[in-house]
């Protein structure tokens, strides 16, 4: 991933959305969310390599998988979060990126549930 490439791409896009945004805000959106496709689709090919050393490493500590599967979904929900909440804030429309933030807050919660079961479990085998 060459990080110089991702930063000027960004900050291009920004200066041209900034420009357009005065006289036509719906070609300012799309610069917007042609770079965002653009960067995502670069930082996807780096993200491949780190996420199987991160399932090896897991494999390695000798963690059950549905821990791991936990692990990579809720890192999931976050990044799609955050991507739609950036998206909906640049639009104007921090309402509506602030009831998106909370529901990924509650799919994080509900995709852990079992975690937070087995956690208790341990705590109260552990006190007695």
């Amino acid at each position: 991933m060459d990080i110089i490439s991702i930063v000027g791409i960004g900050l291009v896009a920004t200066v041209i959305a900034v420009l357009l945004r005065q006289y036509k805000p719906e070609y300012a959106m799309l610069v917007t969310l042609a770079a965002g496709v653009f960067i995502l689709s670069r930082v996807y090919d780096a993200v491949i390599p780190v996420i199987g050393e991160m399932q090896s490493i897991l494999e390695s500590t000798s963690m059950p998988v549905q821990y791991a599967g936990i692990l990579f979904k809720a890192l999931g929900i976050c990044f799609i979060t955050q991507i739609a909440c950036d998206t909906c804030r640049d639009a104007g429309e921090s309402a509506v990126a602030s009831k998106v933030e909370m529901a990924g807050k509650l799919a994080v919660l509900l995709v852990s549930l079992p975690l937070f079961r087995q956690v208790l479990t341990l705590v109260n085998e552990i006190i007695y």
